[in-house]
């Protein structure tokens, strides 16, 4: 049976408690999607920051775990047939979680795709767009005279904040009544997008009322409170 020391990451990041799911992360939109799901469903888990100042991203051993070189990334000790899985991409780890625990995804079969269907559009849209805005306001982009790069992703993602502020009306969580890996999956986007970036003026966020909402009830909970300062 494979162990936690048969992973040439553990070599960097020892397991001091090799019993529990090891997370490597960093407290950034798509790393803390995977903590908060964690203080979400109460399971057991060390966490291993991986910091971009020392490239430990770059690491042979990092790698040997996520070849694309992105946080986060997991290995569970107690993963199928209770064998040790390792895992990368957040949307992938969520999905993970989810079906381990029976929680934070429905198992109504419809239900589970459109909660899956939103996932995506977080992954393929909102993350990626968010993203080149706050490059473009809050680094680069400000010494740009020409503003048609910025203006290309600032137009988009208003556009999806106005999908999301649709969808919402009349909605506790986007799933409804039901808080889903859906919401872990946005909300941080969202909070990253008007705190970090501090590009809230720039998109017009007053204008998405719901989404706003929304965002409010997201960072009030206190496992959410909690998986937004791992690691430390």
């Amino acid at each position: 049976m494979a162990s936690l020391d048969d992973f040439p990451i553990t070599r960097k990041w020892p397991a001091t408690y090799p019993d529990r799911l090891q997370l490597y992360s960093l407290a950034t939109p798509n790393g803390v999607k995977v903590s908060i799901a964690l203080e979400e469903t109460g399971l057991p888990y060390e966490v291993h920051k991986v910091s971009f100042e020392t490239n430990d991203q770059l690491s042979p051993e990092f790698l040997s775990l996520n070849p694309n070189n992105k946080i986060p990334a997991i290995i569970d000790p107690h993963g199928p047939g209770d064998e040790p899985l390792a895992l990368f991409e957040s949307g992938a780890i969520l999905i993970y979680l989810a079906e381990k625990t029976g929680r934070l995804l429905p198992a109504d079969p419809a239900r589970r795709y459109e909660t899956l269907q939103w996932l995506m559009f977080q992954m393929g849209g909102i993350g990626p767009m968010f993203g080149q805005v706050g490059f473009f306001h809050k680094f680069a982009g400000r010494e740009y005279e020409d503003k048609r790069p910025r203006d290309r992703y600032l137009n988009e993602s208003r556009r999806l904040l106005n999908v999301l502020n649709q969808h919402l009306a009349g909605r506790t969580w986007m799933m409804g009544d039901e808080y889903t890996i859906a919401d872990i999956a946005i909300f941080p986007w969202v909070r990253n997008l008007v705190g970090y970036y501090g590009a809230g003026d720039l998109v017009g966020f007053a204008d998405f009322a719901e989404v706003q909402r929304v965002l409010a009830a997201f960072v009030a909970r206190p496992a959410v409170q909690r998986g937004l300062g791992v690691p430390a």
